[in-house]
């Protein structure tokens, strides 16, 4: 599984449980939208936008990310 962490440093603090619920969003969101890894100014767009969700509140994976998939026009 991949991060959040890089995307949230020195900006909030998150709770292990919601830094994995991010980290969780971010792997499906990027495997729906078949980003590579390599793919990394596509990947922080979508990190951070995972961040703004849940620091308003969302912590549930499957919502951030299909929150992010309807953002980007795929859902």
């Amino acid at each position: 599984m991949g991060t959040i962490l890089p995307f949230v440093r020195g900006q909030s603090v998150f709770d292990p449980e919601a830094l994995h619920a991010m980290s969780a969003a971010l792997d499906q969101a990027c495997h729906a939208l078949k980003l590579p890894d390599t793919a990394a100014r596509e990947r922080e767009t979508v990190a951070v936008r995972i961040v703004e969700l849940a620091r308003r509140g969302e912590r549930d994976p499957e919502r951030l990310c299909e929150r992010v998939l309807y953002d980007a026009g795929s859902r």
